[in-house]
């Protein structure tokens, strides 16, 4: 996976009791942002909308669609932000999607190759991500050839499932870089893939139509340092002006 170097953002303060939150700065070269607002934090879906920075405003990108999302609603997760302390977290196993401000990863497929402008890589039946919490290789897509099978023990999560699970889940999609530091149990393996059937919940992913992943793929592009945002709706009203949050306005 291509490495996108992009500054942690460790500004923002714990709240304190009748105090507000400390502004959350963009990094100046982050200009794409894919947004996901939930109507609360036990919802299993939400809306996926998209923007822009340009001149440093936000403008929508015309991309919105759907989505669903944890079967058990969200929690706060490990990613730019530090939490604003107020709502769940997110641990391994719990079915939440992890609320908060991510980069986005590489793409991946079962195609050789696939229109899109984030770095590529096409998965085999060897490929998998490990959710196992001793595990050394905790939350990383490895290979059965370079780990061994000895690895792979235990883990859930083939990256081809169209051939291990039967399904079409992960028949293309991309990395949501949760949990960078490979916290054990602090949640692992979180994608945007394809629905198993429309509104169908997830483990913890962000799921959407074929048509609508083929969208999003195509506009987005690794060099504009793109970010990935979920929030229920309530966080998003909280966090928006200190955390320089795009209007929902702009995409309606």
């Amino acid at each position: 996976m291509r490495k996108i170097l992009f500054p942690l953002l460790l500004s923002l303060c714990l709240p304190v009791a009748g105090k507000d939150i400390a502004p959350l700065p963009w990094v100046a070269e982050g200009t794409q942002m894919v947004l996901v607002i939930a109507p609360d934090w036990q919802a299993p879906n939400g809306r996926l909308q998209t923007f822009e920075r340009r001149n440093g405003q936000w403008h929508a990108a015309e991309i919105a669609f759907p989505v669903s999302t944890g079967k058990n609603g969200a929690g706060w997760g490990l990613g730019l932000h530090e939490s604003p302390g107020e709502g769940p977290g997110k641990v391994e196993g719990d079915g939440k999607a992890p609320a908060g401000v991510f980069q986005i990863g590489m793409a991946f497929g079962q195609a050789p190759s696939l229109p899109t402008g984030l770095d590529y890589r096409q998965m085999t039946a060897d490929d998998w991500c490990i959710d196992v919490n001793a595990s050394p290789l905790y939350n990383r897509i490895v290979s059965v050839r370079d780990v061994g099978p000895e690895a792979i023990a235990g883990s859930s999560e083939p990256m081809r499932r169209d051939i291990h699970s039967g399904d079409h889940l992960y028949n293309k999609g991309f990395v949501i870089t949760h949990n960078p530091e490979n916290q054990a149990k602090g949640g692992s393996c979180i994608f945007a893939h394809l629905w198993r059937s429309p509104g169908s919940a997830t483990a913890g992913c962000t799921a959407m139509t074929e048509s609508d992943m083929d969208r999003l793929l195509l506009w987005l592009n690794h060099a504009r340092n793109p970010v990935f945002v979920l929030l229920p709706e309530a966080e998003y009203h909280r966090l928006k002006t200190p955390w320089q949050l795009p209007d929902l306005s702009l995409n309606q």
